[in-house]
């Protein structure tokens, strides 16, 4: 199915608890186009930091179909999808131009790329190692696309330098 179709749009699925891949699997295998934008998170565990891929946007994905025909219903009876998000009895269409804008924003397997462009005084989250969900304020960018951020640490500022590909901006 392609979204090239004039009666093609987007909508957004509800995902069961832990099954974005199970949900996505199955739709891909139905003929449906989806799009599941995924983001690196970092977290302690056991004393070691782990990153990992999660959803986004956790409990939803991205699904292409034409309303028109009924194919919503064969989305809705798909193992891992819980519902489409509707508004009355007919699901809620997003807008084309959110789902190309994050496409835009992602690489090819759905995962969020970094920022493109970073200005000091920008407030950043960072994403991955040992201050993964530190907010932070971009100082200074190097040529060699290392980022210098400033941020509070035991009650005082500290400058950390880190990549790009470790930061999201607020």
């Amino acid at each position: 199915m392609a979204v090239q179709d004039r009666n093609t749009g987007w909508f957004l699925a509800q995902i069961k608890p832990n099954c974005a891949t199970i949900a996505n699997r199955n739709l891909r295998r139905q003929g449906f186009e989806t799009f599941l934008p995924m983001e690196e998170e970092t977290r302690q565990r056991s004393g070691k930091f782990v990153t990992t891929k999660r959803p986004l946007f956790p409990g939803y994905i991205f699904v292409a179909f034409d309303a028109n025909r009924g194919h919503w219903r064969s989305v809705n009876s798909t193992y891992g999808i819980t519902k489409l998000v509707s508004f009355g009895k007919d699901p809620a269409q997003v807008p084309h131009e959110l789902v190309s804008e994050l496409k835009q924003r992602c690489d090819e397997s759905g995962a969020l790329l970094p920022p493109r462009s970073l200005t000091p005084g920008d407030q950043v989250t960072v994403t991955k190692g040992p201050f993964a969900n530190f907010v932070a304020e971009v100082e200074n960018i190097a040529p060699d696309q290392r980022v210098w951020v400033l941020m509070d640490v035991m009650g005082g500022q500290t400058r950390v330098a880190v990549g790009a590909d470790q930061l999201r901006v607020i």
